[in-house]
């Protein structure tokens, strides 16, 4: 593919998916993970909770042996969870889990993003957290030409395998990029501009992504928690960054 793909001359890049990530990780100095239905949310949940979270794209035997070797409690998926096993994807089910010091938390969406950052800074931005992830960028240096960054929304799968663009994802990212904008951040490229605006002109955030597909999904599975947690806009001043292989919370957050 050409590099025109790679939005060169932007301080702010946006994009879709673990195809976006890996085409621009190699030409940017961080990405921003947004999952926010519910990887990244999960990851906000359980890093202000003080628990290292290391993300693992699958699940099954290879991420029983990947949690074993870290000494990590292993998450399951929302309808696996149990008393014994009481750790999943569901954010509101980590809120009410024992605590637990590591946590590997599989994802075919976020989880994967994460994997593809080769040797860039990776954030993990939701809705709980855009202003603290905006300003934390911000103030960390990235976004300009020199050291560029791209915010990435997971979006969802179709049955095929092939990318569902999700809105919860791209208001996510949305509103994390106007934040890096109210901070002198950029410039944006289109592609940014196009995510900021979306948020910008959305009037109830909350209620949107109760009301689209995937927040449906969710509530009609049993699982309308998970969706109230995920709008908590700006309800936590946690940064989870990852560092070693994990996500924890960046030392210098209580400082913003």
């Amino acid at each position: 593919m050409s590099d025109w793909f790679l939005q060169r001359g932007y301080g702010v890049r946006f994009e879709w998916g673990p195809a976006g990530a890996r085409r621009l990780a190699p030409d940017v100095a961080c990405l921003v993970v947004v999952d926010v239905l519910s990887f990244t949310t999960s990851v906000s949940v359980a890093v202000e909770a003080g628990t290292r979270v290391f993300p693992y794209a699958w699940r099954g035997e290879t991420a029983t042996a990947f949690a074993r070797d870290r000494g990590a409690e292993l998450a399951v998926g929302r309808r696996a969870a149990t008393a014994a096993a009481s750790w999943s994807l569901s954010p509101a089910a980590l809120r009410r889990a024992p605590f637990t010091p590591r946590l590997v938390l599989p994802s075919p969406n976020g989880s994967a993003i994460s994997a593809a950052a080769g040797g860039s800074t990776v954030v993990a931005g939701c809705l709980r957290n855009a202003t603290a992830v905006g300003r934390w960028l911000a103030r960390s240096g990235y976004g300009s030409p020199e050291r560029p960054l791209a915010v990435i929304a997971a979006g969802e799968r179709w049955p095929d395998g092939s990318l569902r663009p999700a809105l919860e994802d791209g208001l996510g990212a949305g509103a994390i990029i106007a934040e890096l904008e109210s901070h002198g951040v950029g410039p944006l490229a289109p592609e940014a501009a196009a995510a900021r605006s979306s948020f910008a002109q959305t009037l109830d955030v909350a209620a949107t992504v109760a009301a689209c597909s995937s927040g449906i999904e969710l509530a009609e599975g049993g699982f309308a928690e998970d969706v109230a947690v995920a709008v908590e806009l700006n309800a936590s001043a946690t940064v989870p960054v990852l560092t070693d292989g994990a996500f924890i919370s960046s030392p210098d957050t209580t400082q913003q």
